[in-house]
């Protein structure tokens, strides 16, 4: 495939996340030797579609993403993204939280969360072509295309910070990996909750429903306040992850 996409009549060039760049979260160390050149998956950040809605997106402290997957297996794994956490937001005691939507293809998306380095809660939100999902904050993730389709996806984030990769590097990848036979537990966290599956849904308050793109919320950036602020929203937070 063509690296490039055609963002707001621009041609947009990726950041190309290699297979040497994930060597310690891949759960098939034997089919890894010899293959860290391969190109995994594609992020395109900061979009916009104009010049007047990048200035309106970055008066907002946010950003406007497309990550694109193609179908792969790693060994026996389905291939992932390298997984990571959202550092706390200054003066809360909450992390930024994040938001995606499937564009083409199916995602499965793990969320987990760790306290004192115990695995609280692991969720699994399995989302189809133009379905939305929070990642809530304090919750790790790590995107899965368990399909033989390309897998588009959007998000936004906010702009003032850095991903955090190490804890899932450190601990060879997320509580489970998925395999062709289904999920399994990584060993190297002492104990794992019991996976719960939850399904994408709208979350109005937010301006987020499904088939609709999300982009439009250029129009009404405050929409995505939860991004830059999520200790004003911890009810509707805490509804998304328990439906």
């Amino acid at each position: 495939m063509s690296n490039e996409i055609m963002f707001g009549g621009i041609e947009r060039v990726p950041d190309v996340r290699m297979l040497y760049d994930m060597a310690e979260v891949i759960y098939d160390k034997k089919w890894l030797e010899g293959r860290e050149n391969e190109e995994l998956y594609y992020m395109y950040r900061d979009l916009s579609q104009d010049s007047q809605d990048l200035e309106k997106i970055k008066s907002y402290n946010l950003r406007y993403d497309i990550t694109i997957i193609p179908p792969a297996m790693l060994g026996v794994e389905y291939v992932k993204t390298a997984g990571h956490y959202h550092p706390q937001v200054p003066g809360s005691n909450l992390s930024y939280a994040e938001v995606y939507q499937v564009h083409e293809g199916s995602a499965t998306y793990l969320l987990q969360k760790v306290n004192d380095g115990m695995v609280e809660d692991v969720v699994v939100v399995k989302a189809n072509a133009m379905d939305v999902v929070v990642v809530p904050p304090g919750y790790g993730h790590i995107t899965i295309n368990a399909s033989d389709s390309t897998l588009k996806m959007a998000n936004w984030v906010c702009r003032n910070f850095s991903s955090v990769y190490e804890p899932v590097r450190d601990k060879k990848g997320g509580a489970y990996y998925l395999l062709e036979d289904g999920f399994i537990q990584n060993s190297a966290y002492s104990k794992v909750p019991e996976i719960r599956h939850i399904k994408p849904m709208d979350v109005p308050e937010f301006g987020l429903f499904r088939g609709e793109d999300m982009y439009g919320l250029v129009e009404d950036l405050s929409r995505l306040e939860f991004l830059t602020a999520p200790e004003k929203y911890t009810d509707i937070f805490s509804h998304i992850l328990n439906e």
